[in-house]
C-alpha cells in the first residue's frame, strides 16, 4: 500500500489474516488497531485486487474475439 500510518509489521499481519478470511473485526482486535481501520484496509485490499483483475482481463481480452463462430468486441458491422 502507498501511504499508510500503520507499521510495517501490522500491515503485513492485517494482509495475513485478510488472506485467511477472517472479518475485520477479528483482524482488528489481533492486530491491536481500530475495526475502522481493519475494515479500510481490508476495502483497500479489495479495491486494488480488483484493478489488478481488471487490468489482466483487458490485456488478456482486448480487441475482437471469436467464440462458436460469434464475433465480440471490435466495432459493429451495419448501422
Amino acid at each position: 500500500m502507498r501511504k499508510s500510518r500503520l507499521s510495517t509489521y501490522k500491515q503485513d499481519r492485517l494482509i495475513e489474516h485478510f488472506v485467511s478470511g477472517s472479518t475485520a473485526l477479528t483482524a482488528a482486535s489481533l492486530c491491536a488497531v481500530n475495526r475502522k481501520t481493519a475494515a479500510f484496509f481490508f476495502l483497500r485490499l479489495r479495491e486494488i485486487i480488483a484493478l489488478e483483475l481488471e487490468t489482466e482481463s483487458e490485456a488478456m481480452f482486448g480487441g475482437e474475439i471469436e467464440v462458436d463462430e460469434s464475433y465480440f468486441g471490435g466495432r459493429r458491422k451495419g448501422k
